[in-house]
């Protein structure tokens, strides 16, 4: 059940709303896109608002976590993690056009350090490495999360001493 107060702060912020979203995505449609998810997930939640508390201040956290969660669901979505055998997807050649000779070289020093390692240490360090969680690798490789973070952190560990001996 909704109050009249509760809708007449939500519409007395909107302009408000709209800037802070056209802040966070600086695009015109991004922003009202987030703008409408912001007050639908408001109406959707009034029962949790606390009267005394102070609504621009709740709402605007609304607005910023459904930013960060939007985020990083997009970062997920174009992630890539080569699961074939022989990592033929990384080990593909590819020419990006920016690409000195020295930087070419340290490509391939980083691809053959990296396929020197075990399996099991290089797919949790790739998942990492293209913005996964640790919590989230665990769940995908079925794996206790201290384990995750202990290859995640010796593959960091391995790959820094190997790349200083490079140089």
């Amino acid at each position: 059940m909704r109050t009249t107060n509760f809708d007449q702060q939500l519409i007395n912020v909107q302009d408000d709303l709209l800037r802070f979203a056209y802040k966070l995505t600086a695009d015109q449609d991004d922003a009202n896109d987030l703008l409408q998810e912001t007050s639908l997930k408001a109406l959707d939640n009034e029962e949790k608002f606390e009267p005394e508390t102070n609504f621009k201040g709740w709402i605007y956290t609304i607005m910023r976590n459904l930013f960060i969660n939007n985020y990083r669901k997009q970062n997920r979505e174009q992630t890539f993690v080569d699961q074939t055998d022989n990592l033929y997807y990384l080990n593909l050649k590819q020419e990006p056009s920016y690409a000195s000779t020295e930087s070419a070289y340290d490509l391939k020093e980083l691809h053959r350090i990296m396929n020197r390692l075990p399996q099991e240490f290089k797919i949790p360090f790739s998942m990492f490495v293209s913005g996964f969680r640790y919590r989230e690798i665990a769940e995908k490789l079925c794996l206790p999360l201290g384990t995750v973070k202990s290859r995640i952190h010796s593959t960091r560990k391995r790959l820094q001493t190997e790349l200083k001996e490079f140089r």
